[in-house]
């Protein structure tokens, strides 16, 4: 009894809404990141710096989100 009922949840999608959020964050980070980057005449370090390790963490956040969509 107890292996059918883990069987059952493991195919449970773990979808939420607030995960169209973390998208939509990844999204923004990336395109303020690109614009850091395009900056012409003096480029802020520390918020290149900042917003690429943002970006990294976003990154790896929506991955383990949408392999648990899928797996």
């Amino acid at each position: 009894m107890f292996l059918v009922e883990t069987a059952s949840d493991a195919a449970v999608s773990t979808y939420e809404h607030f995960d169209i959020f973390m998208v939509i964050f990844t999204i923004l980070i990336a395109v303020g990141l690109l614009r850091l980057l395009m900056q012409r005449p003096r480029k802020n370090v520390l918020a290149i710096g900042f917003s690429t390790v943002a970006l990294l963490v976003f990154l790896v956040a929506d991955y383990k989100m949408v392999s648990g969509w899928v797996w």
